[in-house]
């Protein structure tokens, strides 16, 4: 498995894999959280809950560590020879995640999207209409979503176990590093405006972020994108909003609540955007 997070697959008894995160890392709160607001505001992704307990019949004490080493040194073979499942180890306080249902596409060595590529969605050909790419855009900024490189969001057919379907499902797969830009960084989350630049454009940039941005150009929105998230921001409660960070197992929820309201104020009470969607430079 990529990354440096310890982590693990796990088959249940009735056939279902499930990825197993252990150890204390910000991650597990971050992808528990980014998880659960994707979901409630109508976004494709996947669902990662905190479980007290996993147990794991033939792991052993590190499995991310000892498979990684095994890998390393050609001995994957062996230690798979070696799997004992009637011995069981115990996780504590880990988050599992199941992918949400649908077969990625893939082409070769290439997978995932970048935010430029959200450019060529065509909805005159049955594609996301402007403002919908446009709230997700938004989305990715109000998450502080920077470790955006391609692999970290996913292109698949939503609900088909073939990657072949006439509307594929755009989604932002991988959010362990945001709310950051150094995983559940309430400082600098609450002090980084949405909005980039002159006031009267609704511009956004992550390039003030970690890769200067990475595959997010600067773009000014539209104001139907701005007001589609808007519009479903501002019917979250503030019970609802702390519930996502109690869920996620943080402490200091009334802050990261009024962080987040703060956040949601700066969209919704805003000027209306100016134009239609464009990127910064054109």
């Amino acid at each position: 498995m990529t990354g440096t997070t310890p982590k693990f697959e796990c088959e249940l008894a009735n056939g279902e894999t499930i990825k197993v995160k252990y150890g204390w890392t910000k991650e597990i709160p971050s992808e528990i959280a980014a998880t659960r607001l994707l979901h409630a505001l109508g976004f494709g992704a996947d669902r990662v809950s905190r479980v007290e307990t996993v147990r794991c019949y033939g792991c052993p004490m590190q499995p991310f560590h000892t498979r990684s080493l095994a890998e390393m040194f050609g001995l994957a073979d062996e230690l798979d020879a070696r799997i004992d499942y009637t011995a069981y180890r115990e996780f504590h306080d880990v988050s599992v995640e199941r992918n949400l249902e649908g077969e990625a596409i893939e082409a070769g060595h290439e997978r995932g999207w970048g935010f430029f590529e959200l450019k060529r969605i065509d909805p005159s050909r049955g594609g996301a209409t402007r403002a919908e790419v446009d709230a997700l855009r938004l989305m990715a900024v109000f998450l502080h979503h920077w470790d955006n490189k391609t692999a970290n969001q996913r292109l698949v057919c939503a609900g088909s176990k073939e990657a072949d379907c006439g509307h594929p499902l755009a989604m932002i797969q991988d959010v362990g590093s945001d709310f950051g830009p150094r995983k559940m960084d309430l400082e600098n989350w609450r002090d980084t405006p949405v909005w980039s630049g002159d006031r009267s454009q609704c511009l956004l940039s992550m390039k003030a972020m970690p890769y200067n941005g990475g595959t997010f150009e600067d773009i000014a929105i539209s104001e139907g994108g701005r007001r589609l998230l808007g519009e479903r921001l501002r019917q979250l409660s503030r019970v609802q909003i702390e519930t996502l960070f109690v869920a996620a197992g943080l402490d200091d929820v009334e802050e990261w609540g009024s962080a987040f309201q703060d956040k949601v104020r700066q969209i919704v009470e805003r000027p209306a955007c100016p134009g239609t969607t464009k990127t910064a430079a054109s």
